[in-house]
């Protein structure tokens, strides 16, 4: 696989569901640890775009949730407790001690754990099981593995606009 000049996976032109679905997912993971890198720690903790409370750091984190949300608790059904247990369980509270090294490992981590759970998968056809809360923005229940994967492009999507815009704030990088 080959890689954008700043070392993201580049996602193949041609390849099959999985393969795409996959490749995408990792090419926005690579997007959000680039968007934190070369910061020091009161810059990955400024919320620069006032009056969100948003910040670099705190995006890692709630990934790290997500991540293990949809993958985890959703897909594998599993019983796995709060990556960050602090505020409203999120994942964007912050905390003095934990920096971006903590954060990114933590993050990492539940990568590792969504990507073997993709792959041990016999099919993008399998389902996982919504919470009735969660059910009632959906539509039902069972969720496929494909639906997972699709929302989670969207939401690595979305919060790497939100770094974007909060690492342009920060120091004037743009860019990729």
């Amino acid at each position: 696989m080959s890689t954008t000049p700043d070392g993201r996976p580049i996602p193949p032109a041609y390849a099959d569901e999985r393969v795409m679905l996959s490749a995408w997912l990792d090419f926005h993971r690579a997007t959000l640890a680039l968007k934190c890198q070369g910061l020091d720690d009161r810059q990955l903790r400024l919320a620069s775009a006032a009056p969100s409370e948003l910040t670099l750091l705190g995006l890692v984190q709630h990934l790290a949730e997500v991540e293990r949300n949809w993958f985890q608790r959703v897909f594998a059904g599993l019983d796995v407790p709060l990556v960050y247990a602090e505020g409203k369980g999120d994942g964007y509270t912050l905390v003095p001690g934990r920096g971006l090294d903590e954060a990114l490992d933590v993050w990492r981590a539940e990568i590792a754990r969504s990507r073997q759970l993709v792959a041990d998968a016999a099919s993008l056809d399998e389902s996982g099981r919504l919470s009735e809360a969660e059910a009632a923005h959906v539509g039902g229940q069972g969720i496929s593995l494909r639906w997972i994967m699709v929302h989670m492009i969207e939401e690595y999507a979305r919060h790497n606009g939100h770094a974007d815009l909060l690492r342009e704030l920060v120091d004037g990088v743009t860019g990729a």
